[in-house]
């Protein structure tokens, strides 16, 4: 059984997440490479990142951004791996056994074609926005589940050939959804999932205020999603967008954005300090999808 490990690039220094890779698989014997696709990063990064060429088996530069969604697919293009472990640029390896645990839950679990690492929180960044929602709302604490929705794209392994039928949807060029769409096309076709607590660091240091803007781009790449039907079957039990349709459906759409528009200075506020509320957070997205919709 040969692994692609398939690392997106942009704007990171992957040496120690490739050198930590590198041991496990000459220690352990692993049948492993390793592919870094960088998804036109600024110079210095280009230039810092290049002394992995000879320690990879492919490093690919390219010119113009293309996105979350295609990097990924573009993966197929040179990975001979049974299987593909995807990894986020910023993340780092939390055990020395970490492609030992996904290649023993293969062998354990029989039939399983997608498996989910999950991932900690570097305590650095552990205070900030982006990071208090995903120890309160994605970071799932149990050893293992089978539950499609604790899915994130950070840390995850896939059999090829499912990844070939379930590709990343590539009308999401930017921020936000691509991995729930992802998840909920294989949910939906009965692939055999399991999640297990082979989490990766990751290494966040995203600012609130940086958050709120990719939040706004998250909830624009929703809204998109939402205008082509064939896609509503895979968002229509996001919490946001199941919470937007009701409200317009009952026709208080624009009573709560009347009292949104009142206490949005105040809501904002709040995500920007040092003790963000992410009961605000829900009402931000909330806002911003409805002022879209209308």
């Amino acid at each position: 059984m040969k692994i692609s490990v398939c690392i997106p690039v942009y704007n990171f220094d992957v040496r120690e997440l490739v050198f930590d890779l590198k041991k496990e698989i000459n220690e352990k014997g692993i049948d492993a490479e390793i592919i870094l696709i960088d998804d036109a990063s600024e110079d210095q990064f280009k230039t810092i990142n290049r002394e992995l060429r000879n320690e990879v088996k492919d490093f690919i530069f390219l010119e113009k951004n293309i996105g979350r969604s295609k990097i990924r697919n573009l993966f197929l293009e040179y990975a001979e791996g049974d299987y593909l472990l995807f990894l986020d640029c910023d993340a780092k390896i939390d055990s020395v056994n970490f492609l030992r645990n996904y290649l023993d839950e293969l062998d354990k679990n029989d039939g399983v074609e997608v498996v989910y690492g999950n991932f900690k929180i570097s305590p650095l960044y552990s205070d900030t926005l982006r990071n208090r929602y995903s120890v309160e709302r994605e970071i799932f604490t149990q050893s293992r589940t089978d539950d499609f929705s604790v899915f994130k794209t950070v840390n995850f392994i896939v059999k090829t050939e499912t990844f070939r039928k379930f590709p990343f949807n590539e009308e999401l060029i930017h921020y936000g959804y691509e991995d729930y769409v992802f998840a909920k096309k294989m949910e939906l076709a009965k692939v055999k999932f399991s999640a297990i607590n082979n989490p990766v660091i990751h290494i966040d240091e995203t600012v609130n205020d940086v958050f709120l803007d990719k939040t706004k781009t998250a909830i624009d790449s929703l809204y998109q999603l939402s205008l082509n039907s064939e896609n509503l079957v895979y968002i229509k039990d996001i919490k946001v967008f199941w919470t937007a349709q009701k409200l317009k459906k009952n026709n208080v759409a624009n009573l709560f954005l009347f009292f949104y528009n009142i206490l949005e200075r105040k809501i904002i506020k709040n995500l920007v300090s040092g003790k963000p509320n992410l009961r605000n957070l829900d009402f931000f997205k909330l806002g911003m999808l409805l002022r879209r919709m209308n």
